[in-house]
């Protein structure tokens, strides 16, 4: 008899067996972690397996492993599988253009907490835009505490999970969207034009987004600070832009 698929709240699973069982199903998978040095037995073969599907592996200490296991035996290995079904860049305008709407969507570029990633996507919902683009390395997994912050919004959301976020703006601006890159030097949000095909790129809590990434948006907007700190939380700056963004584009219609 097959050995069951273990998981807990936080949407991980755990232990050799369970991870390989995982591995073998169809069900797609965020990432793989294995304790650091460690890469004996069946590890070993966990390993092969996921780089074999092109699933992203980080190797943590024992103490992470630890914790997200809540104490429990993990036998050096979790893995998180993706809660929902994920969607194309190309879907997710489809879905606006179907709608007769002009497609408003997030990208998130390196934003790893996922409390964070839930916000904006309760904010995504909220203001009626139609999906966000995350990446499959140096992102948050999409598990449990994603939904939990969302407040329900992720089963609503479609979220679009691309290798490169690089690729994936060249892939909007063929569809003939708009690009936005949030930063502390671009034009006022509120002097921004968005009654256009648009998509907001937001960056790393620490680090902003990539050179890169920026190079290659078509604009860059920035919140106007008032106070001593020069920069909200990502989830904040995504709910100003994206709510500036019905608000202009409500505007443009009068």
């Amino acid at each position: 008899m097959k050995e069951q698929i273990r998981g807990n709240d936080t949407g991980a699973i755990f232990g050799r067996n369970p991870v390989l069982e995982l591995l073998s199903s169809d069900r797609d998978i965020e990432k793989i972690y294995i304790k650091r040095g460690e890469r004996e037995g069946s590890l070993s073969k966990i390993y092969a397996m996921a780089r074999e599907k092109k699933i992203p592996i980080s190797e943590i200490d024992k103490s992470r492993l630890d914790e997200m296991a809540h104490g429990g035996v993990h036998q050096g290995v979790a893995a998180i599988a993706a809660m929902k079904e994920f969607v194309s860049v190309a879907d997710i305008v489809n879905i606006a253009r179907d709608k007769g709407e002009k497609p408003l969507i997030v990208v998130l570029d390196g934003v790893e907490d996922p409390h964070n990633v839930g916000a904006v996507i309760r904010c995504v919902d909220g203001a009626g835009a139609h999906g966000i683009i995350v990446g499959k390395r140096h992102g948050a997994p999409m598990g449990q505490t994603v939904f939990k912050a969302s407040a329900g919004a992720a089963e609503h959301v479609p979220v679009a999970k691309v290798t490169n976020i690089a690729a994936a703006i060249d892939e909007l601006k063929e569809l003939g969207v708009w690009t936005f890159a949030a930063d502390m030097d671009g034009e006022s949000v509120f002097d921004t034009d968005f009654d256009c095909p648009a998509a907001i790129v937001l960056g790393n809590e620490g680090s902003g987004i990539s050179r890169l990434v920026r190079e290659k948006c078509d604009f860059t907007v920035s919140i106007p600070m008032m106070g001593k700190v020069n920069s909200l939380n990502v989830s904040t700056a995504g709910a100003v832009m994206l709510f500036e963004a019905l608000r202009s584009r409500k505007k443009q219609r009068k």
